[in-house]
């Protein structure tokens, strides 16, 4: 292993693969994204260079602050959701025995279903008169307008919504966390079982030190799927009211697969991806991880 380690030609054969996908996949759209945002471009005629009237157009696209306030809101209710509902989940699954794997599969196979089909069933559920309210009536009581109240701040829709993504997506942040506590030596454990330490002061000053670095790993991972989110909003509601429920990913799509702004919707792609390196940074830099041995 050490003379393979040391074979510079080896190592460019079995790095070669990963770096043409990753350049020809990422990098380069990622670049021709930035310079179409400074381009008129409507994909039929040649891009035209305007310099910075797309990010000025920006500053003034009353939709687009929708969209921002909407995948913040997203952004913060994923991140404490999961990782509260994948941390509790983990560790109750962890100390069971029986049924584990069955419960496991259960919680974890919303993640793996496609995301449109999930968004028209539970489009389905909320209707006015199916589903939830259609048993609501029977009970004599009127059902909310859930995918179509428009009123406060946070509007009842991307409430639905989220609560929607959380269960969808809370098995992945659960299987990272249970993957990381399996690797802590159960003999920490015993020692502080052995000095009097209950469950509860075992998780709180055994368990979340070590796993500290998957936290951080997940609400990293949590923080960009929220603010790239797209298909279940696009499926359940597409941005309405009234692009009340508009967050980044759908504005961008309306405005480049809809309106034919690619130089617009390329500008919000890298304000989107801004985004997303703050966030990470900003993840990164608050949750101090540090190197134990296990």
């Amino acid at each position: 292993m050490d003379k393979l380690l040391r074979n510079k030609k080896a190592i460019c054969v079995f790095m070669a693969p990963a770096f043409i996908l990753f350049t020809f996949v990422l990098f380069i759209p990622i670049c021709q994204s930035v310079y179409y945002s400074f381009c008129d471009y409507n994909a039929l005629t040649p891009p035209k260079f305007i310099g910075l009237e797309n990010y000025k157009t920006l500053l003034s696209d009353t939709t687009l602050i929708i969209a921002i306030k909407n995948s913040i809101f997203f952004l913060i209710f994923s991140c404490v959701t999961q990782l509260i509902m994948g941390l509790f989940l983990a560790a109750l699954l962890t100390n069971i025995d029986k049924g584990r794997n069955l419960f496991k599969n259960i919680i974890y196979l919303p993640c793996v279903l496609s995301s449109a089909a999930l968004g028209l069933l539970w489009m389905f559920i909320f209707s006015p008169k199916l589903g939830i309210n259609q048993l609501l009536a029977k009970l004599g009581i009127e059902g909310p307008l859930w995918l179509m109240d428009t009123n406060g701040y946070i509007i009842l829709p991307m409430w639905v919504i989220a609560f929607v993504a959380l269960w969808q997506y809370v098995g992945q942040s659960m299987m990272l966390y249970m993957a990381q506590i399996s690797g802590i030596s159960k003999s920490l454990y015993e020692a502080s079982y052995i000095d009097g330490c209950n469950k509860v002061k075992s998780f709180r000053y055994i368990t979340l030190p070590l796993i500290r670095p998957m936290v951080a790993t997940a609400m990293s991972l949590n923080a960009i799927g929220s603010l790239k989110f797209f298909d279940l909003i696009f499926n359940m509601t597409e941005g309405g009211p009234n692009h009340k429920t508009e967050v980044l990913a759908t504005h961008l799509y309306q405005q480049g697969f809809k309106y034919f702004k690619y130089g617009y919707a390329s500008a919000i792609g890298v304000l989107l991806l801004v985004l997303c390196l703050i966030v990470t940074a900003f993840i990164n830099k608050v949750v101090k991880t540090e190197q134990y041995e296990m």
